[in-house]
C-alpha cells in the first residue's frame, strides 16, 4: 500500500520528505540544471584546448581525450567514497557548494595549459569539483522527495540535468564563434568562454550554499561511525537490487560522459573534415550533442509513467534495454553530421536518459536512510569505474579502429546489465513505488 506523509510540503506533483521547504527543491532544481549541465561542457572545450591551444594532430585526439577522461574517473573513484562519508557526517549542503568552486577552478585553468600534462592537471581540478557536487546532487535527489513520488522528482531533476545540457551547450558552445566575430583569435576566444563557465560555477557555489538544507536526514547523536559507513557501501550490495543500481550505475553513469566525449569528438572532426573552420566545427559538433539530449528530455515524460507505476527493477530492464538500443545503433551512422542519422542520434539520448533515470530511481528506493550518502557513493563509485574502463578502452578503439566502437562498446555493456536486471526480476523483484521505506542494513 503506498503511504505519503500529507503534513509535509508538496512541490507540484512530488511529495517532499518532512523538513524540506519548497524553497529547498527550488534550489535542487537550480543545482541539477547547472551540474549537470557545467560539467559536460568539458566535452565542448577539450577539443578546443587540444586544436587551437595545444594543436594536437587530429589522430592523435581520440587516445588524448580518453586519457583525460581517464585521470578524471580516477579522481572519482578515489573521491567518491570519502565524499559519501562526509555527506552523511557533515551535510550536503557544503560539500555540493565546494564541488562547484573546484569546478570553476578547473575551467578558469584549463585553456592556459602549455602541454598535455598541464592540461591533466587542469582536468583533475575540475575531476575533484565533479566528484564532490555529483555525489552531493545525487544524495540530495534521494533525500528530498517520498517514496511513493521517486519517479516524479527523479524526472524533474532529470529534466533539469537534460536542459542544463542542451540549453548551456546550445549558448556556450556558440560563445567562441560570438568572440571570434568580434575580432578575437580562436585562442582568445577560447579562453574568455572558459572564464564564463567558470563565473557559472561560483554562481552556483553561492546559491547552493544559501539555499539548500543543512545537516542531515539523521540526528547528530544517530550518526554512524565512519568506519561503519565506509562498510555499508559494500554491505548494501547484498541486497540484489542494490547490487543491480551498482552495475546499471557501472554503465549508466557514464553514458553522458562518453556521449559527450565522443559524439562531440566525432561530429566535430566531420565538421572540419568537411571544410568547415574550427569555431563552426565546434558549434556543429555541440549542435548534433544537444540534439541528442533534446531527444532525451522528450523521452522523460514516458519514463516519469514507468517508474512509479511499475516495479522498479522491471523499470529499468526496460531502460537499459533502450540504453543498448540507443548505443548499438550508432553502429549504422556514417557521418554524425548527416541528416538521414539523425534519428539513431535522437535514439542515442533517449537510451542515455531512460538508463541514467531508471539506475537513480531504483537506487533511491533502495538506499536506507541512515547510510544513504555511503551508498550512494558506492553507486557513483561503479559509474565511475564504467567510465575509467569504457574512455579508456573507447579511446583506442576510437583511433585505431573507428568513431563507432565506442559506442558499440557501451551499447554491448548495456546489454548485459538489461539481462542481469531479468534475472533480478525473477528471483528478487522487491516491492512495488511507495511500499514503505527501504529497509536498513542492520
Amino acid at each position: 500500500m503506498t503511504t505519503i506523509d500529507t503534513t509535509a510540503k508538496k512541490f507540484g506533483p512530488v511529495w517532499l520528505s518532512p523538513g524540506i521547504s519548497v524553497g529547498n527543491m527550488w534550489t535542487l532544481l537550480y543545482a541539477a540544471f547547472f551540474t549537470i549541465g557545467l560539467l559536460t561542457f568539458v566535452g565542448v572545450g577539450t577539443p578546443y584546448v587540444l586544436n587551437v591551444v595545444l594543436k594536437i594532430p587530429q589522430d592523435q585526439q581520440g587516445v588524448v581525450s580518453g586519457n583525460l577522461v581517464l585521470w578524471t574517473e580516477i579522481t572519482s573513484i578515489l573521491m567518491f567514497g570519502p565524499i559519501g562519508l562526509l555527506v552523511d557526517r557533515f551535510g550536503r549542503r557544503a560539500l555540493f557548494s565546494g564541488g562547484f568552486l573546484l569546478m570553476g577552478l578547473g575551467y578558469a585553468l584549463y585553456p592556459h595549459a602549455a602541454s598535455i600534462g598541464e592540461l591533466t592537471i587542469f582536468r583533475i581540478i575540475y575531476a575533484l569539483g565533479v566528484a564532490t557536487a555529483t555525489g552531493a546532487l545525487a544524495t540530495v535527489v534521494t533525500d528530498y522527495p517520498q517514496e511513493a513520488t521517486r519517479g516524479k522528482a527523479v524526472a524533474i531533476v532529470g529534466l533539469m540535468n537534460g536542459l542544463g545540457v542542451a540549453i548551456l551547450n546550445i549558448v556556450l558552445g556558440g560563445v567562441p564563434k560570438r568572440f571570434s566575430a568580434a575580432g578575437f583569435d580562436d585562442a582568445t576566444a577560447g579562453e574568455y568562454t572558459h572564464f564564463i563557465v567558470a563565473g557559472l560555477c561560483f554562481l552556483a557555489a553561492i546559491v547552493v550554499a544559501i539555499g539548500l538544507k543543512g545537516g542531515t536526514p539523521i540526528k547528530v547523536e544517530d550518526r554512524q561511525p565512519p568506519l561503519d559507513l565506509a562498510r555499508s557501501a559494500l554491505r548494501a550490495a547484498l541486497n540484489p537490487r542494490i547490487a543491480l543500481s551498482y552495475s546499471a550505475a557501472f554503465i549508466a553513469r557514464g553514458d553522458l560522459v562518453i556521449l559527450g566525449t565522443f559524439l562531440t569528438l566525432w561530429a566535430t572532426q566531420a565538421g572540419v573534415a568537411s571544410g568547415m573552420d574550427f569555431p563552426d566545427a565546434s558549434k556543429a559538433g555541440t549542435r548534433i550533442f544537444v540534439i541528442a539530449q533534446s531527444a532525451a528530455l522528450l523521452w522523460i515524460g514516458a519514463v516519469v509513467f514507468l517508474l512509479d507505476r511499475a516495479n522498479r527493477v522491471t523499470a529499468l530492464a526496460v531502460c537499459m534495454g533502450l540504453a543498448a538500443a540507443g548505443y548499438l545503433g550508432m553502429g549504422f551512422v556514417d557521418n554524425p553530421l548527416a541528416k538521414i542519422d539523425l534519428p539513431l542520434i535522437a535514439l542515442l539520448g533517449i537510451g542515455q536518459i531512460s538508463a541514467f533515470l531508471g539506475s537513480q530511481a531504483l537506487l533511491g528506493q533502495e538506499a536506507p536512510v541512515a547510510q544513504r550518502g555511503a551508498v550512494t557513493g558506492g553507486f557513483n563509485t561503479a559509474g565511475a569505474l564504467g567510465i575509467l574502463f569504457c574512455s579508456s578502452v573507447g579511446g583506442y578503439l576510437y583511433d585505431a579502429v573507428s568513431p563507432k566502437a565506442p559506442f558499440l562498446l557501451i551499447g554491448a555493456l548495456n546489454g548485459v546489465v538489461f539481462v542481469f536486471a531479468v534475472i533480478v526480476r525473477r528471483l528478487s523483484p522487491g516491492r512495488m513505488p511507495g511500499e514503505g521505506p527501504a529497509p536498513s542494513l542492520h
